[in-house]
């Protein structure tokens, strides 16, 4: 039997949903590690390695996940790490994003809207793991 689970790292300040989503992706057996900043994020993704990344967009700032967007992408052992970027910034700003926006700009791979629908997420997240053989 296959003991390989995907790992997959939450960067989010927000430590109720974190749980929520850690039971929704444990229960479709992935590991789940977390980080309640951009700075510890960041440091986990270059230590642990994650096959992806759920990144929110405003925890310290308004910004601060944007900003640990372009480090992720910026450093060479995580640059091709799928990053999925969880936000509440429609709601609460009414600024919307979209991944085809401007690449550049937004450098992530997917945008789910807060709050999060489990059928979704688990969509998303298969759809960007590519299996491991």
């Amino acid at each position: 039997m296959d003991n390989y689970k995907p790992k997959i790292l939450i960067i989010d300040d927000d430590i109720d949903l974190v749980e929520v989503l850690r039971i929704t992706l444990e229960n479709e057996n992935y590991e789940v590690i977390d980080a309640q900043t951009g700075l510890r994020g960041y440091n986990l993704a270059q230590t642990m390695n994650p096959n992806l990344i759920i990144l929110d967009v405003m925890m310290g700032t308004i910004d601060e996940g944007f900003h640990t967007a372009y480090q992720i992408r910026a450093n060479p052992e995580t640059k091709e790490t799928p990053i999925i970027m969880l936000t509440a910034v429609v709601q609460q700003t009414g600024f919307k994003f979209s991944k085809d926006d401007d690449e550049a700009f937004l450098p992530v791979d997917e945008f789910i809207e807060k709050p999060v629908n489990p059928k979704k997420l688990i969509d998303t997240v298969r759809k960007l793991l590519v299996p491991v053989k």
